[in-house]
């Protein structure tokens, strides 16, 4: 079989497995959902960018000399369905903008596998489905304990808690002040800080 080293080469009628994913040769950062390949977005905007580093600056220094560990795109989450977890039978690999990841189990050489406990997605013009219902669902079925959809055009940040196996929306921010992040007890992040610059 000769080796896949452009995206025009994958059938997107086609079921791949995370073992198909670590085979291809190419540039693009691609998603797995439930098999099916994610096509991949443009570049992430400049205000997208600014946000992922402002979320970082303030997230980072909480961290230190603590068990979590924060990632950002592009990192692997391989996320399992239970059972049998090998490379064929993982059919969701996700690129999440930022993921605190707290058991150190669930992390190897290539990424995460498993839900982290806390994921943060930026919208983009292109990705706001995807980020708000297709990711939502997923990761409220995989078991991500807090999932924040942060909008940089409106400068809101929308904090969903899994409760009952369900997201619940906790509140969503769009003024200055603080937002407490559930599973770091003791961390906020400052809303005017996570929008500065944009």
């Amino acid at each position: 079989m000769a080796p896949i080293t452009s995206l025009s080469q994958l059938d997107a009628n086609q079921t791949y497995s995370y073992a198909d994913y670590l085979t291809w040769r190419f540039d693009e950062f691609v998603e797995l959902i439930k098999g099916k390949l994610m096509r991949p977005m443009a570049g992430p905007s400049r205000l997208h960018q600014n946000c992922s580093s402002n979320l970082l600056a303030q997230i980072l220094p909480f961290l230190r000399g603590e068990p979590c560990r924060v990632y950002h795109a592009p990192f692997d989450v391989r996320l399992t369905t239970g059972g049998s977890n090998g490379d064929q039978e993982i059919l969701t690999v996700v690129q999440p903008d930022i993921c605190v990841v707290c058991d150190a189990a669930k992390l190897d050489d290539r990424g995460c596998v498993g839900a982290p406990d806390w994921i943060i997605e930026i919208l983009s013009p292109g990705n706001i489905s995807r980020d708000t219902r297709t990711k939502f669902d997923l990761y409220e079925e995989s078991g991500v304990r807090e999932y924040w959809i942060v909008t940089p055009g409106l400068k809101t940040v929308a904090v969903y808690l899994l409760e009952n196996e369900r997201y619940q929306l906790v509140d969503e921010y769009f003024t200055p002040g603080f937002i407490p992040v559930h599973t770091l007890p003791g961390l906020a992040l400052e809303w005017a800080e996570v929008f500065a610059g944009n």
